[in-house]
């Protein structure tokens, strides 16, 4: 099992780290962080990820490929011809092509979600039909051998039901377990449809400055 994440300057890290840490609880996985270069690579919270692959040097059949999202490094991903090279190259070769929140436009920008069902952040679904692929309101979508997670959070529930898919449910249910994943939030603002309106106006207007 070799499991591929690209890493990008200004990606969310929370669509990185939350399917990587079930992922990393996967018995006998190997996991590649990927970059054009193993330099650190700066994500939109200011910590910076250490890529351990290059381009080069990453595996060509990777079992996962993976992409997370952001905001303005996700639309320079998209209009880099190595980033879309790259994943268009693995895409190919893949068992399994998934992303989790805005990752679904790189996914989409290289060719590998049309005629797919998928689903990204509440804000970006609507993007998802110019790439072919089909929009679908979910916190995470399996469509043949494509995955998709919703917004930012959605990467742990959308690395659960991978795992789940894959390896079966005991085992993703050991690793929700293992990481206490028993979600408990402390407001119920969480989707649009749940969102007070005011509430809906302050996101906008932050992804609009943003």
């Amino acid at each position: 099992m070799k499991i591929q994440l690209l890493l990008y300057p200004d990606m969310t890290l929370l669509d990185l780290v939350g399917p990587l840490q079930v992922w990393s609880l996967w018995p006998g996985a190997e996991v590649e962080l990927v970059w054009k270069t193993t330099d650190p690579i700066p994500t939109d919270t200011g910590l910076s990820v250490v890529p351990t692959h290059s381009f080069a040097d990453a595996s060509s059949k990777p079992s996962i490929l993976f992409t997370g999202g952001g905001l303005e490094g996700t639309t320079r991903a998209m209009a880099d011809p190595d980033v879309i090279e790259f994943m268009q190259s693995r895409g190919e070769t893949a068992e399994w092509v998934t992303s989790v929140c805005t990752g679904a436009l790189i996914l989409g920008a290289a060719g590998l979600l049309d005629g797919y069902r998928a689903t990204t952040h509440w804000m970006a679904l609507a993007a998802l039909p110019s790439f072919g692929a089909e929009p679908v309101k979910e916190r995470w979508v399996i469509d043949r051998n494509r995955a998709t997670g919703g917004g930012v959070t959605a990467g742990i529930d959308f690395g659960l039901a991978l795992m789940g898919e894959i390896a079966g449910q005991d085992l993703a249910e050991a690793v929700q377990l293992a990481l206490e994943y028993a979600p408990s939030p402390p407001f119920d603002s969480g989707t649009p449809d749940k969102a007070r309106p005011e509430i809906m106006e302050q996101v906008k207007k932050l992804f609009a400055g943003a």
